[in-house]
């Protein structure tokens, strides 16, 4: 079973960064995926960035793209996102999420569905 834990998040003030980060241990194949995802108060779960292991794929959504980075250390399955010029409304519980990919899979799985092992999530607060 595939456990992973997030860390990295806090408190910072708007225009500013962080660098979350998700170890995965109980990796069994080498083909994967991981995404991050986030939840504000009283708004469904959202994607907001992934990434694959099988081609170094990444995606992210509209509303990150240009300031959040998604990377990876395969020999670690460590996966970390470094946000940047973060908005108060970047404010939510971030979770990433892991999931076995076929070998020849292009691009990365980006909903909540396809992703099978979670993490405990970790808050990011943005001040204004």
């Amino acid at each position: 079973e595939v456990q992973l834990v997030e860390s990295g998040g806090g408190l910072v003030q708007a225009g500013g960064s962080l660098r979350l980060s998700c170890a995965a241990s109980g990796v069994t194949f080498d083909e994967y995926a991981i995404g991050w995802f986030r939840q504000a108060p009283g708004k469904d779960r959202e994607g907001v960035s992934f990434i694959s292991s099988v081609d170094g794929s990444t995606n992210y959504a509209d509303h990150v793209k240009g300031r959040f980075t998604i990377s990876s250390d395969n020999a670690k399955d460590t996966v970390y996102l470094q946000m940047n010029s973060l908005k108060p409304k970047d404010a939510a519980v971030y979770y990433c999420a892991f999931a076995y990919v076929s070998i020849g899979r292009r691009g990365t799985p980006r909903k909540e569905y396809e992703y099978n092992s979670w993490g405990q999530g970790t808050q990011v607060t943005v001040s204004s």
